[in-house]
């Protein structure tokens, strides 16, 4: 089993930063994708960016250029510097991650607990 625990969510005004961070714990054997996804109330869990142990990124589009995501030298840990933040940007923000454990032959997605990020105008 693993453990995802999120950290450095809050409340900033619009073209402040923020930088969440998410670190994986538990009986881990690897961990392939580490990504951030987002969700609003009403609203579908979208995808924000992801990035594979051999470090290639993905983004949204909305985020595109503002966001960065990175992992960690021990590949346990990912963050989310989020740049130049608009209130749409305001949502609960979610870890994942991709875990193979030594419990487990096949891999499986964990998820955080979330944590608040509010952008006012």
């Amino acid at each position: 089993q693993a453990q995802l625990v999120e950290s450095g969510g809050g409340l900033v005004q619009a073209g402040g930063s923020l930088r969440l961070s998410c670190v994986a714990s538990g009986r881990i054997y690897s961990i392939n994708v580490m990504a951030w996804y987002r969700q609003t109330p009403g609203k579908q869990r979208e995808l924000v960016a992801a990035i594979t142990n051999d470090g290639s990124t993905h983004y949204s589009d909305s985020v595109k250029g503002r966001f960065t995501i990175s992992r960690g030298n021990a590949k346990s840990t990912v963050y989310l510097q989020m740049n130049s933040l608009k209130p749409e940007d305001t949502s609960v923000y979610y870890c994942n991650a991709n875990i193979r454990s030594y419990t487990s032959a096949a891999p499986t997605d964990y998820w955080g607990q979330g944590t608040q990020v509010t952008v006012s105008s």
